[in-house]
């Protein structure tokens, strides 16, 4: 199994309808297909400009961070985080996506018109640890990158 085709399955494994998700990866008009996070994942929303030196600590901090979107304006990045992380996020300034909640997810494979993966999934299920997000939050942050 090539690993973009297990991060596919692990990503629509959330879905409703895996099958439908995987139609609107292959098929659809904009190559996306809307997700429930909370269940496998949540997602941090940091603004671009937060987000970038943030992943540039990560990556010099961990051999590979979880899933990582980006939208094609690169105004927002997100960072997929453990379910539940986005009940408990008190971060000023940064959006959450969690139970209840939907996000934009291109095929692991491709891009899309609106968002590209950053980090790809693995399939394994990897996500970024949010402890240490917020620790690359505040160093990017602070201009330590």
């Amino acid at each position: 199994m090539t690993g973009a085709k297990s991060a596919a399955e692990w990503l629509a494994s959330v879905a409703p309808d895996p099958e439908a998700c995987r139609w609107e990866w292959e098929r659809g008009p904009l190559g996306v297909a809307l997700l429930p996070a909370g269940r496998a994942w949540d997602v941090l929303i940091l603004p671009g400009g937060l987000g970038y030196p943030t992943l540039d600590v990560l990556t010099r901090i961990l051999d590979r961070p979880g899933p990582v979107l980006v939208d094609f304006g690169d105004d927002r990045m997100g960072f997929f985080v453990p379910p539940g992380t986005a009940a408990n996020w008190l971060g000023t300034g940064i959006r959450t996506a969690g139970a209840g909640t939907w996000i934009v997810v291109p095929h692991p494979g491709h891009s899309s018109g609106t968002v590209r993966w950053l980090i790809p999934p693995d399939g394994t299920g990897t996500l970024t640890d949010p402890a240490l997000l917020e620790l690359a939050m505040h160093e990017a942050a602070a201009g330590g990158f």
